[in-house]
């Protein structure tokens, strides 16, 4: 065999795999994730300030200071170009998401939340360094927006 014809069915195979990789992603794959780290980033602040609060972990001013800007700072990401309709856990093709096709029919309302979110954020981030009694008193309302969005807009678990 000669190696122009090698490299062509090499090309050619590589070519194939790669769109089907491209095409088992789906077309809102980079969207789905960048939102997916966007929630970790919650996530991972709101458990060191939950584990604070809860006393699982000593409080520490300054790491729960840090994490509540942290989380602040998340909650004010711009986020148009994460949400793209059809980015649903119902549409075939998606990487795995939980976001539920209710988002796209309601997004007012998806909008209020996340605004809500910014708000409660804010105040945590100006009160979980100034005590103990500061981070329990400012948390709640973090949680409780989370819970709303989650309660209307994000699928069970599989």
């Amino acid at each position: 065999m000669n190696k122009k014809l090698i490299v062509t069915v090499l090309l050619g195979v590589f070519g194939v795999a790669a769109f089907a990789v491209a095409q088992e992603k789906g077309p809102h794959d980079a969207a789905i994730k960048g939102r997916q780290a966007m929630f970790q980033t919650y996530n991972f602040n709101m458990g060191i300030l939950g584990d604070m609060a809860k006393g699982k972990i000593d409080y520490n001013a300054e790491i729960a200071a840090q994490s509540a800007a942290n989380l602040n700072a998340a909650a004010s990401f711009g986020q148009a170009a994460m949400w793209p309709e059809g980015s649903d856990s119902e549409t075939p093709g998606n990487a795995r998401t939980r976001a539920l096709p209710a988002i796209w029919n309601n997004f007012p309302d998806v909008a209020e939340k996340g605004n809500a979110l910014k708000t409660a954020s804010e105040k945590l981030a100006a009160e979980a360094g100034n005590g103990l009694d500061a981070l329990k008193g400012a948390i709640g309302d973090v949680g409780a927006t989370c819970k709303g969005c989650h309660d209307d807009y994000r699928a069970k678990r599989r």
